[in-house]
C-alpha cells in the first residue's frame, strides 16, 4: 500500500481544517503556495534543527531510515521487540491511519510518545495551553490535535501498552549556556530533502537544555472525548478519524465546506488554472460546494477583505463575494466621508467592497507631513528569530537585529543613502553594535525618523528589555537612545518617537491593487503605476549617481522600468540576483539550499542563518552579504519613493 493511501498526521492536521485538503496534500499535480514562501521556509529550517536537537536530548536512539511506509513499519516493529529502546521517526499504522512519531521511548509496557515542535513555550505563561474562559488557546490547538491523533493511532496499533503523550517545545525561558550551539546544526539540502549535519562532539557540549518536555495526557484525553468537524458533520473524535481515513484511502470524498480557513489555503492559485497549469484545490472545493464556474471567481471574495473579522459569519450566511456585502455589514460609518483623521476600518473596507478607484487624502497627508522636521530619516531593519541561539546567554527565538539601512532626505528634496549596518559574522551577537551604529547615524541630525509598520519599534523595545535585564557597561546609554525614538507600554513616547508611514498609508491612501493592504510591498507598486512624478524621476538612471548617492550600487540605475504591457515592473524584481557575480568555480561551492533571489524578509532571515556557518566559501559569503545590503537599501528607498509620490501629489494646485 503506497504511503499516500494512509491518513498521515500531516494530512490529518489539514483535514481537520478543511476536509478536501486531504486530497491535495503531497500531490504534485496541485499548486502549493508554501513551496515559494520564504518566511515559512525559514520557520521550517528552524524546525529541522530543533528536531535534531531533540534527538540529542534523548540519546542512544535508532533512526528509522527506510524510505517507504512498509519498510518503516517493519523496522519499527522490529525495534519494539526490545524491552527498552528509543526510536527516532517510529512509524505506526492501523487500518489506513499512519503516523511517524518524532521520538518514541519504550520501557517495558510503557511508551512515551513525543511530538517535537519548534514552537516556543513559556512554562509560566503557556502552562496547560488552556484559554482563560474555556477550551484550548487557538494557537495551541493544532499541535494538541496532532499529538491526539498520534496517540489514537498508537493506541490502536499497540494494544496493551500504556502510551503517554508529550510535546517537546523550545523553552523561551531557557538560555543557551554554550557558544556556537546554533552553528552546530548545519542545514544541507539534498534535492527536495533537508538534512541536518551535526558538528563533531556536539552531543557532549549541549549545555543546559533549551527544549522542554510537556505532558499532555489530560489535554489529549479531553480532545479524544470531544468532537471534530469533518465537512458538514460534527463527529466524535474516533468516528471523525475513521471517516478521514476512508477519505485518505479514496473510498469516499468529503465535500468541501467554504470557511474562513480557505483564506489561507496553500492549494489556492491566484486564478482558476488554465490547461496545463497545476490544479487549484481551492477552486475545486468551491466549485463542488457552490456549483460555481470559473467566471464566479472573477469577483473579489469575502476571504480577501482587508482586516475582515466577520468572515466566518458572512460565509455561514452565504455571503461569499465582496459585492454581496452592504455598508451595514461593515460598520456604522462605512459610507461616511472620511474625517480629518483619515479612513476608519469600515470605510477602507467599503472602498474595497465597492471597487473604489485610487484615493488619496491630500489634505490629511499635508497636515501629517507638516509636522515633520528635516532632514527626514528613513530606516528599515532586518532581523532573525532563531530557534537555536548562536551565542551563550541567548534564549530561543530572541530577536537578533543584524542589519539596517538609512536614507536621508533634506528640505530641498535631495536624497542620499546615508548609512547602513550589517554584522553577520559567525558566532557574534550583533545587537549592541547594531544599536550603537543606529544611534551614531540618527544623532547626526535632529530630523524626524520614519519607519514602515511596527517592526522597528517592536525590535528596539525588545532590545531595550534585554539590555535592562543584562546591564552591561554602556547599556544605559543605548537604552536612553532607544527610549528617545520609540514608544512602549509603561513608558512615555520618546521626544523623537518614530513616525509610522504604514499608518499614514492606511489612513490617507487607498489603491485597488493592494486589496486594502497598506504593506509597503503592496503600496509601492500601486504608487509606481499611478505617480507621474515617480515615472519621470526614476525612469532615468539617477539613483546611484552623485545627485542621489547609493552605498551599494556600482553604477546609476533606473527603478521605473516598463514591462511588456507598459506597466512598471516591481522594483524588487529589478534587484540583481544573489550569485550572478560568481564564476563557475565559485558556484561549485554553493549550498544547493541557498536561493538566488532575495526579495523579502523571510529570505533575508534564511540568508543570515546560513552566514552563521563558518565553513562557507568567502565568495559565496560576500555575494550573500552584498545581496542583503542591496535588499535592505531598496526597503528604505521604497519608503522615500512613497513620501515623494505623496508629497508631489498633495502639493496645492
Amino acid at each position: 500500500m503506497a504511503v499516500h493511501r494512509y491518513l498521515t498526521k500531516s494530512r490529518f492536521k489539514l483535514a481537520t481544517e478543511c476536509g478536501t485538503k486531504l486530497h491535495y496534500t503531497g500531490d504534485p499535480e496541485y499548486f502549493n503556495s508554501r513551496e515559494d514562501n520564504s518566511f515559512l521556509a525559514a520557520l521550517a529550517e528552524g524546525g529541522f534543527q530543533v528536531g535534531a536537537l531533540a534527538c540529542l536530548m534523548l540519546p542512544g536512539g535508532v533512526m528509522v531510515e527506510e524510505r517507504d511506509a512498509e519498510g518503516q513499519l517493519a523496522r519499527t516493529h522490529e525495534l519494539l521487540q526490545r524491552d527498552e529502546v528509543v526510536i527516532y521517526e517510529a512509524t505506526l499504522a492501523h487500518e489506513g491511519k499512519l503516523v511517524r512519531v518524532d521520538l518514541m521511548h519504550k520501557q517495558g509496557r510503557t511508551i512515551d510518545l513525543i511530538e517535537v515542535k519548534a514552537k516556543s513555550y513559556s512554562p509560566g505563561g503557556d502552562a496547560d495551553f488552556r484559554a482563560a474562559r474555556a477550551g484550548f488557546k487557538a494557537a495551541w490547538l493544532p499541535y494538541l490535535l496532532d499529538i491526539a491523533y498520534q496517540h489514537h493511532v498508537a493506541g490502536l496499533a499497540l494494544p496493551g501498552f500504556e502510551i503517554q503523550p508529550w510535546l517537546m517545545l523550545a523553552n523561551k525561558e531557557a538560555r543557551a549556556t554554550v557558544n556556537g550551539l546554533g552553528q552546530a546544526f548545519k542545514l544541507r539540502r539534498q534535492g527536495r530533502q533537508m538534512q541536518v549535519e551535526l558538528a563533531p562532539g556536539i552531543a557532549e557540549r549541549l549545555g543546559e537544555p533549551l527544549l522542554i518536555r510537556v505532558p499532555v495526557s489530560s489535554q489529549v484525553a479531553e480532545l479524544q472525548a470531544g468532537t471534530l468537524r469533518v465537512g458538514d458533520a460534527e463527529l466524535p473524535f474516533a468516528e471523525a478519524v475513521q471517516r478521514l481515513g476512508r477519505a485518505g484511502r479514496g473510498e469516499i470524498r468529503i465535500p468541501g465546506r467554504p470557511s474562513q480557513a480557505c483564506g489561507t489555503c496553500e492549494f489556492r492559485r491566484p486564478e482558476p488554472p488554465a490547461a496545463g497549469q497545476p490544479r487549484s484545490g481551492f477552486h475545486e472545493c468551491w466549485r463542488a460546494a457552490l456549483g460555481w464556474s470559473d467566471a464566479d471567481f472573477a469577483d473579489p471574495l469575502v476571504l480577501d477583505l482587508w482586516n475582515g473579522r466577520r468572515k466566518a459569519q458572512w460565509l455561514e450566511q452565504g455571503l461569499y463575494k465582496l459585492k454581496q456585502l452592504h455598508p451595514e455589514d461593515l460598520g456604522a460609518d462605512a459610507e461616511a466621508e472620511p474625517a480629518l483623521t483619515g479612513l476608519s476600518t469600515p470605510q477602507r473596507q467599503w472602498m474595497q467592497c465597492s471597487e473604489h478607484g485610487q484615493w488619496t487624502d491630500h489634505e490629511g497627508l499635508r497636515q501629517a507631513m507638516a509636522s515633520w522636521r528635516y532632514p527626514l530619516n528613513f530606516i528599515d531593519f532586518e532581523t532573525a528569530m532563531l530557534a537555536i541561539p548562536y551565542q551563550a546567554g541567548r534564549r530561543p527565538y530572541e530577536v537578533t537585529a543584524f542589519q539596517f539601512s538609512h536614507h536621508q532626505m533634506d528640505a530641498s528634496g535631495r536624497v542620499v543613502h546615508a548609512a547602513q549596518f550589517l554584522d553577520a559574522r559567525p558566532g557574534q551577537d550583533p545587537n549592541r553594535g547594531f544599536v550603537r551604529a543606529l544611534q551614531r547615524t540618527l544623532e547626526g541630525n535632529a530630523g524626524t525618523v520614519l519607519r514602515w509598520s511596527h517592526h522597528e519599534n517592536n525590535v528596539l523595545n525588545a532590545l531595550y528589555r534585554r539590555f535592562e535585564e543584562e546591564q552591561q557597561p554602556g547599556d544605559d546609554e543605548l537604552m536612553a537612545f532607544i527610549a528617545s525614538i520609540t514608544h512602549d507600554d509603561g513608558r512615555e513616547a520618546g521626544p523623537r518617537n518614530m513616525v509610522d508611514l504604514c499608518e499614514l498609508a492606511q489612513r490617507f491612501f487607498y489603491a485597488p491593487g493592494t486589496r486594502g493592504s497598506s504593506s509597503l510591498k503592496k503600496v509601492l507598486p500601486a504608487l509606481m503605476r499611478s505617480s507621474p512624478w515617480l515615472r519621470n524621476f526614476y525612469g532615468l538612471p539617477v539613483y546611484g549617481s552623485p545627485a542621489m548617492p547609493s552605498l551599494n550600487l556600482q553604477q546609476p540605475m533606473a527603478w521605473w522600468v516598463a514591462a511588456e504591457d507598459g506597466k512598471p515592473l516591481d522594483p524588487y524584481d529589478l534587484l540583481p540576483r544573489v550569485f550572478d557575480d560568481l564564476d563557475a568555480s565559485e558556484m561549485a561551492g554553493l549550498d544547493a539550499g541557498l536561493d538566488n533571489d532575495l526579495q523579502e524578509g523571510g529570505a533575508a532571515m534564511i540568508a543570515y542563518a546560513r552566514l552563521q556557518q563558518e565553513a562557507m566559501p568567502e565568495p559565496v559569503r560576500d555575494a550573500i552579504q552584498r545581496a542583503l545590503l542591496r535588499y535592505c537599501e531598496l526597503d528604505t528607498l521604497a519608503m522615500v519613493m512613497a513620501v515623494q509620490a505623496w508629497t508631489e501629489a498633495s502639493r496645492p494646485a
